[in-house]
């Protein structure tokens, strides 16, 4: 994670747990809270304390809290920042006193485990029939707030958009040798998907042919990178000029940061990861988590974020008015997936994706 965006209350919690941050206050006064209107403040009530883990980036934060705070003053919110995994296995441990309200930023899979641990607080929202079932939990104990598509990305100064691979299988045309770079796999969540996905396409209970099909992608890939900046380097360098990524850093790495970035959505469709939030069960502040829910979710933030940080909201009711020029046009076709096979195999396939395959695909 870039950074660390807690409060002073994070740092009694961070010393309990492993690989502690730094703990500093939450800075709930940054960012513009210009060019919208002010919202009816609710002050209320004696003052609360909102306690939020996050996995989501100080930039998201800067748009969302000063807002929240303008409607909600009398609600202190304090937040403490961590990877999807880190929150699980610390909402895991606080289960008999927990310590947060609120999960902010999740994957589908985490959010999935704790709820089937009975972690998550059961809550229908407002604008619960406005996201639809393959983006929520079925009992209500989690919501997705944005989709994460998986999409195929190229250096546009290279190449043209119909000279770019159209769809997945393309990837693995010998006309795309050593034209490829990679984020290296299994630290990363991102790629991890995108080659489960491309196993489970080819039948989860057959994985030999995915296993086929990432070795000819293999023989392609000229090389896997360290990291994302690496990754970004390579491209910008053109030392290869196609990557497979998702499609939110691929819009602010070529609109914010101004690197020669465009994308392919896959024709046959493309795995969505689901960004989402859920509340804590035995949550001290059920109240305040519940409005937090409801204000990060509604119209407004949901169409600023979209604009500002490139976010696909999960929600189908924001007007397409609200929404920037790039998303208007686009449908999300997503790849159809069984997530609880895909989370159940990950594992297994990575491992001998890492251990049989990498590296060996130009033999």
């Amino acid at each position: 994670m870039k950074g660390v965006f807690v409060s002073s209350l994070a740092l009694t919690v961070a010393a309990c747990g492993t690989g502690g941050q730094e703990a500093k206050p939450a800075d709930n006064s940054a960012g513009g809270q210009s060019g919208t209107a002010a919202q009816p403040a609710d002050s209320s009530g004696d003052p609360q304390r909102l306690v939020i883990y996050t996995g989501r980036d100080k930039n998201i934060f800067e748009i969302v809290l000063p807002k929240f705070k303008e409607k909600y003053p009398n609600i202190e919110v304090e937040t403490l920042e961590m990877g999807a995994q880190q929150i699980l296995e610390r909402v895991r441990a606080e289960k008999a006193n927990p310590q947060a309200d609120f999960w902010w930023g999740g994957t589908q899979s985490a959010l999935a485990t704790a709820a089937n641990e009975d972690l998550l607080e059961p809550y229908k929202p407002t604008f619960a029939d406005k996201v639809p079932d393959l983006y929520k939990d079925s009992q209500d104990r989690w919501y997705g707030e944005m989709l994460l598509p998986e999409v195929i990305m190229y250096n546009s100064q290279v190449m043209k958009p119909e000279e770019a691979p159209q769809d997945w299988d393309e990837l693995i045309d010998p006309k795309f040798k050593d034209k490829i770079v990679i984020r290296n796999v299994l630290p990363s969540g991102t790629m991890r998907t995108i080659y489960s996905a491309m196993i489970f396409r080819q039948g989860a209970d057959t994985p030999e042919k995915g296993f086929e099909w990432l070795t000819k992608l293999d023989a392609n890939t000229k090389e896997y990178t360290q990291d994302p900046t690496n990754l970004y380097l390579k491209l910008d360098r053109q030392e290869g000029v196609i990557s497979l990524w998702n499609l939110q850093d691929v819009l602010i790495q070529s609109k914010k940061n101004n690197h020669p970035y465009d994308f392919i959505y896959p024709k046959s469709g493309a795995p969505i990861l689901v960004d989402g939030v859920a509340l804590v069960k035995g949550a001290k502040n059920l109240d305040g988590a519940k409005k937090f829910m409801e204000f990060l979710m509604s119209p407004e933030i949901a169409a600023q974020l979209a604009k500002e940080r490139f976010q696909f909201p999960s929600r189908t009711d924001i007007s397409k008015d609200q929404l920037p020029d790039f998303m208007k046009n686009l449908e999300l076709k997503p790849m159809e997936i069984d997530w609880a096979v895909m989370a159940a195999k990950e594992k297994e396939w990575m491992q001998h994706w890492d251990e049989n395959i990498k590296g060996k695909g130009k033999k």
